[in-house]
């Protein structure tokens, strides 16, 4: 038995209880997690806005330590520190066979499975394939990564969602170059790792935007040069702050049409757009034809940070031990399972960067 966050019912609170965790069968690993980052994917599972079998184990952003596999498992050995990768790619599907193996098909497929009971018998299920929010999982093997050598455990927790978008929001989707300016739109999380990565991309002016005022000096720790604080005129003032131009690249990490809207609206003519974050079907973003042909912006949709993340974990691993990117600076409180209610109001209510479970 082993405590877990269990979500029983989409729009109920999270239940925090015990659960009987099986031992790994053929193909399966089973982990000990060190930490598990809350990102605004668990709070969109609890509302509806994405949706999964329930009732399910949710966290999907983690890293930990093998502690036993079962049969045929041959890349991981007990012992082995490992980031939980949500979204596996099967290789198979018409996007891995593009190379885009972000886009898989197969990916969530193991969200539907049951992975572990409750006290009573009630059949759970994995979440996004890892259910993280948990002191033990068992996994598919090829939801793990190993853990590059010199990066801390409980900081690469941050590597399996945060870290992998935002890098990849950058250098994969807007493609970032030095001397570019880039506005940010949202610091959470991935917020945060946007700002990183486009510092390390060499941007010459970074923007961020949040409707927090507090969050500005998490921003600027980040790599943002300006901040600016959300309202109608954000379009206006990223245009004052680019001597009327407006950036090359703008990254929208909130998932809300406005938000895409003001993103798209902040970029220079032939500027590009890149959305990170995860609106709902009521979100309806509009423009009309005219703009479209006038201003000669992209618009561009990222999943998962366009990565793959067995080709980038050892890229960033070798940014954060030169220091370029510091996972330590983007969490701003350290809690058990029992905060991560607690982490989730302070998400609605724009506070802080990324919460870390810490077991």
């Amino acid at each position: 038995m082993v405590r877990a966050a269990v979500l029983p019912a989409v729009g109920s609170p999270l239940e925090i209880t015990e659960i009987d965790l099986p031992e790994p069968g053929p193909g399966q690993v089973r982990v000990r997690l060190a930490a598990a980052g809350v990102c605004h994917s668990d709070l969109s599972l609890t509302n509806g806005t994405m949706r999964v079998p329930v009732p399910a184990v949710l966290g999907h952003e983690g890293a930990g330590t093998v502690v036993a596999v079962g049969e045929g498992v041959t890349s991981v050995a007990p012992g082995a520190p490992v980031v939980l990768n949500w979204a596996p790619s099967c290789g198979s599907c018409h996007p891995c066979s593009l190379g885009e193996v972000w886009l898989c098909v197969n990916a969530l497929n193991g969200a539907a499975s049951v992975y572990a009971r409750t006290a009573d018998g009630t059949e759970l299920h994995p979440g996004l394939n890892v259910a993280a929010f948990a002191e033990e999982t068992v996994v598919a093997e090829n939801c793990l990564l190993p853990l590059p050598d010199g990066i801390p455990l409980t900081e690469a927790a941050l590597l399996g969602c945060a870290v992998l978008t935002g890098y990849g929001a950058v250098h994969h989707s807007a493609k970032v170059q030095p001397g570019e300016t880039v506005a940010v739109f949202g610091v959470g999380g991935v917020g945060l790792a946007t700002l990183q990565s486009a510092r390390i991309a060499g941007a010459a002016q970074i923007i961020a935007v949040d409707v927090s005022p507090e969050k500005e000096g998490l921003a600027r720790a980040a790599g943002a040069t300006d901040f600016v604080v959300a309202s109608e005129a954000t379009a206006k003032d990223i245009r004052r702050l680019t001597g009327g131009q407006g950036t090359d690249v703008a990254v929208e990490c909130v998932g809300r049409a406005v938000t895409i809207r003001t993103a798209w609206e902040s970029t220079r003519r032939g500027g590009r757009t890149t959305v990170v974050g995860i609106g709902g079907k009521d979100q309806q973003v509009t423009f009309n034809a005219l703009e479209i042909f006038h201003w000669g912006r992209t618009l561009a949709g990222c999943v998962y940070g366009n990565s793959d993340p067995a080709a980038d974990l050892p890229v960033l691993a070798g940014h954060i031990r030169s220091g370029r990117l510091d996972l330590g600076s983007m969490v701003s409180e350290r809690i058990g399972l029992d905060g991560i209610p607690a982490a989730f109001d302070n998400m609605i209510a724009g506070k802080g960067g990324r919460a870390l479970v810490v077991f």
